[in-house]
């Protein structure tokens, strides 16, 4: 998506709002987590996170420093620990809004394997893929993020708002937006650990859509047995 040239509009109704997905999550066990509490970023989770709070603040030479009027996040515990470092950089308070969540579903606190979806006791919750009957409905969690997106760029007119928030809601509003159809299938998703899906909108309009991927070089591992916490 790019409808018309951003260096044409003055620069104070030029806004950027990156969709900040959450760091690796210490989950040895492979649980589908979802809404439970008590999931937090593994170390190198906690890497990831810092790793784009430097991407953002740092020097040009890292992409930074950016200027970020506001700062969102979901309030589950693996958004808040991702949201902290840009909190310390930047001195700005984590706005906690639920519209970011991560979309519920009826298997989490499972492991949700091939076999889940052979088994006849799943038929029911497998029944509507498109909207998915075992959990809340797409065009729900589009709406939803996309009312916090727009609720950070007012605020961030002209500005940057970075909004922390989950692969399923970020990658749901990115094909909202884009006009494509809501149901997919998981493993095309592009929504990597700690990426950016970045809207740029232009007059309160949007205008472009990119993603990028800056610690992409840190691994996604679980701390290793014994690991403090």
């Amino acid at each position: 998506m790019n409808t018309w040239d951003t260096a044409s509009v003055p620069k104070e109704s030029v806004t950027t709002v990156h969709l900040l997905r959450h760091g690796k999550v210490q989950n040895p066990s492979d649980i589908l987590y979802g809404l439970l509490p008590g999931y937090h970023l593994a170390q190198s989770g906690r890497a990831m996170a810092q790793g784009v709070a430097d991407y953002l603040c740092g020097p040009p030479a890292s992409g930074g420093p950016v200027d970020i009027a506001y700062l969102a996040a979901s309030r589950l515990d693996r958004a808040q620990e991702t949201a902290a470092p840009l909190a310390a950089a930047t001195g700005l308070p984590i706005v906690t809004d639920d519209r970011l969540i991560e979309a519920a579903n009826s298997f989490e606190g499972t492991r949700f394997t091939a076999s889940t979806l052979k088994s006849p006791a799943n038929l029911a919750r497998l029944r509507n893929p498109a909207l998915p009957s075992w959990g809340e409905p797409y065009l729900q969690i589009a709406r939803r993020m996309l009312g916090a997106v727009y609720a950070a760029e007012q605020v961030a007119r002209g500005r940057v708002a970075v909004l922390v928030s989950h692969q399923l809601p970020i990658w749901t509003l990115r094909r909202f937006l884009e006009g494509k159809r809501l149901w997919h299938n998981p493993a095309g998703r592009q929504c990597a650990l700690a990426s950016l899906t970045t809207l740029i909108f232009a007059g309160g309009v949007l205008d472009s859509i990119h993603y990028s991927e800056p610690v992409a070089h840190i691994a996604g591992v679980n701390d290793p047995a014994g690991t403090p916490a």
